[in-house]
């Protein structure tokens, strides 16, 4: 399998940061900028996203291999984690499969379990672009607003399609990502395993992704997990409070 494509910046402690569902390394570019003045940070594209390769499996193990390998190849023996969302989820797969490669571990809001809501609409709407008619990213804009009529939604959609030698194409894998989108939606069963390394949960406080429910649930396998709400934030913390979740995340891997 190929390596997943990244780029690294800065010195010091290796930081992994990973992205979520629909998303690229590109989007933690500002944080990992800031992060990369006093760590070596490296912003990947999982599987099936940006620029990495496409695959027509798509789960969590998966993923968790990816980062071993990418690791690998990078020479790194243990690296602290940032996963988003998707991303969170396959570092807290990896941080309880591999334990040993994991320095310390942030997840974004998310918790290790299964959600009961669907992104296959979207997967479907994109699907529904005929890309060979497209002239701009403003007509992808404009045919796109009935079935996804949120801006800010449609807007981050959007930065997965890329002009290459003279037509549009999803960087996404779409079909991957709607046959595996219960996997992507689930948390794999990793048995009994937990991982007692230090380990932040970060939530946004206008989010419902993480709540008092599943506290239980994180301390269950993240023994010595703490949760930490970012004020004025939704799902996407990286993008409504760049600025503080930076504080956090210095705090907590200092």
């Amino acid at each position: 399998m190929s390596i997943l494509h990244h780029q690294s910046q800065g010195s010091g402690s290796p930081v992994l940061v990973l992205h979520g569902l629909f998303g690229s390394a590109t989007n933690w570019r500002a944080a990992a900028r800031q992060l990369a003045q006093s760590y070596r940070v490296i912003t990947v594209d999982l599987r099936n996203h940006g620029r990495s390769p496409h695959h027509a499996e798509m789960t969590y193990p998966l993923m968790a291999r990816d980062l071993e390998m990418l690791m690998d190849e990078i020479g790194l023996r243990r690296a602290a984690m940032v996963g988003h969302s998707m991303g969170g989820k396959a570092a807290m797969v990896l941080a309880l499969t591999r334990p040993q490669r994991v320095d310390r571990l942030v997840v974004v809001d998310i918790a290790p379990t299964r959600y009961t809501h669907t992104h296959a609409p979207l997967i479907a709407a994109m699907q529904g672009l005929d890309l060979t008619t497209l002239r701009s990213r403003a007509d992808a804009d404009r045919l796109l607003r009935d079935r996804i009529p949120d801006v800010a939604t449609r807007l981050f959609l959007l930065q997965n399609l890329a002009r290459e030698q003279g037509r549009y194409l999803w960087r996404l894998n779409l079909g991957a990502l709607s046959a595996h989108m219960d996997d992507i939606m689930s948390f794999p069963d990793t048995g009994n395993a937990s991982y007692d390394g230090p380990t932040l949960f970060v939530r946004g406080q206008r989010s419902d992704y993480v709540e008092a429910r599943h506290r239980a649930l994180i301390m269950e396998r993240f023994p010595r997990a703490r949760v930490v709400t970012v004020d004025d934030a939704g799902h996407w913390v990286h993008a409504d409070q760049p600025g503080r979740l930076v504080h956090v995340l210095e705090n907590f891997l200092g």
